[in-house]
């Protein structure tokens, strides 16, 4: 269970501790943080510190966006933002000596920073318990795991540097992974990595970030996480915190677990499915209905509320708008084709696993299991800004009591509206000037995220790949 303390009780909670790691997630959905010396950390509590602007300013590899921002302006240099230690965060790093660990909040001139995915899907979690309900979610992250070459000199814990080295010299092609070919929810399997299989999940459990399905994926060196449902806002640093874990623990067996959405061409990608649910003050859920609607439009809403009903309408209104929150990447589109078990169109349908959204009710789970599953994201999500879409998309579809648009697919009988299928066409329909994520989630919020999309594509086509060298080199 995880520990709450104030800013009264945190010395005697850390009075055996000398120093602190806090870190807070970027716009790319990175952990950001340092370690602090105690004292420094007591000081700060509950105003907070510090932390340059940059942390929203550049890319996952600290190269800063071309133009400039209004959120961290160039003419400004950079000038800091206020970091707030989340003290509800609170929990110990096990592979770290139980190093105490915290969260951290972005401010800026004394308001939640527009752009900080904890503080937006705080934001949105507390609006919706104004109005008597909260959101829960779990979230079921792929990831293929590679045997990382071990260069003269290796030691326990350099397994970033070491991967680095080899792929400056060596092909992607050229790593191995952890298990060859396909072998979903085997059970021998395990076995033959097991310190680091059954390490995940342990030590996910002390961190509190806990797995309650853990089995191997059909790919080769692929495990799946199942993340505990919880809260929204729990469920959202679970998923940062549980990639940290799982490369901290790699780190330590040789291993480099890898959560691209698509690290191998002509193999399933590495998905993060997003479970989604409702419920009231109680607890109850309320995307269940008490009786079953025998006037349903179809049978797969039949024991849906008009709330699970509305909800699931606002999400297939919004899917080809909120694209870049739930494939950041370029490589996101690559996992989003046709016979991989990725959905490629605006799409529904009661345990349909080949549409975008799965919705999970009676008959075939209980009603305080109903759900919807979205099926588009793959690992690589930033779990603040999908999730907060997400959210966004569903309420506003209960507020506006919007009805559900298209069939499910198993009664469809024309051909259903294509989602992007890469990040330059998912970022037009993203910026239009009337789309969903300018209404829900404010133009500033979208005119940075844009920016910061447009610089991947624009690292995107400087690059010169593999394929490009290997096709042309003797050709052309």
């Amino acid at each position: 269970m995880q520990t709450t303390i104030t800013s009264e009780d945190a010395a005697e909670v850390l009075k055996n501790d000398n120093r602190i790691m806090v870190a807070g997630v970027d716009g790319d959905g990175i952990l950001r943080g340092k370690v602090m010396a105690k004292d420094k950390f007591l000081a700060n509590v509950p105003s907070g510190f510090g932390m340059s602007s940059a942390l929203f300013g550049w890319d996952m590899h600290d190269i800063l966006y071309d133009d400039g921002d209004k959120i961290c302006p160039k003419d400004q240099g950079y000038a800091d933002f206020i970091a707030v230690p989340d003290l509800e965060s609170f929990r110990r790093l096990p592979w770290q000596d139980d190093m105490p660990f915290f969260m951290l909040r972005f401010e800026s001139h004394g308001q939640s920073l527009q752009v900080d995915g904890r503080g937006m899907i705080q934001s949105l979690q507390d609006k919706l318990m104004e109005a008597g309900c909260q959101a829960k979610a779990g979230v079921e992250l792929e990831f293929m795991n590679f045997q990382v070459p071990r260069a003269d000199g290796y030691h326990e814990g350099s397994i970033g540097s070491e991967l680095a080295a080899f792929l400056k010299t060596q092909s992607p092609d050229a790593l191995r992974p952890l298990t060859e070919g396909m072998f979903g929810y085997s059970v021998s399997r395990p076995g033959l990595n097991s310190g680091y299989f059954y390490n995940i999940f342990d030590q996910a459990e002390r961190f509190q970030c806990p797995v309650e399905g853990w089995h191997t994926e059909s790919g080769p060196g692929v495990f799946e996480a199942a993340l505990k449902v919880a809260d929204i806002t729990d469920i959202a640093d679970r998923v940062t915190l549980f990639k940290f874990l799982a490369r901290s623990v790699g780190a330590q067996h040789g291993i480099a677990p890898c959560f691209m959405a698509k690290p191998k061409g002509g193999l399933p990608g590495n998905s993060g499915h997003i479970h989604i649910s409702l419920v009231d003050k109680d607890d109850k859920n309320l995307f269940t209905r008490d009786l079953p609607d025998k006037d349903a439009e179809w049978e797969d809403i039949t024991h849906v509320s008009d709330t699970g009903r509305h909800f699931l309408a606002g999400i297939l209104n919004a899917l080809p708008d909120i694209m870049p929150l739930l494939a950041p990447t370029i490589n996101s589109y690559k996992r989003l084709v046709e016979n991989y078990w990725a959905p490629t169109n605006v799409s529904w349908g009661l345990e349909d696993r080949m549409s975008s959204v799965r919705l999970i009710a009676p008959p075939t789970c209980k009603p305080s299991a109903t759900r919807l599953e979205i099926r588009v994201p793959g690992a690589d999500l930033h779990p603040h800004y999908a999730l907060t879409a997400l959210l966004s998309a569903g309420w506003s579809g209960v507020r506006n009591k919007t009805p559900i648009s298209i069939p499910p697919s198993s009664a469809r009988t024309d051909k259903p509206e294509l989602l992007p299928n890469d990040l330059e066409s998912a970022l037009r329909n993203f910026t239009r000037t009337d789309s969903v994520p300018r209404e829900l989630l404010g133009d500033e919020f979208v005119d940075y995220y844009t920016r910061s999309r447009r610089h991947e594509l624009r690292m995107w086509r400087e690059a010169v790949t593999d394929w490009e060298f290997k096709r042309y080199i003797e050709t052309v």
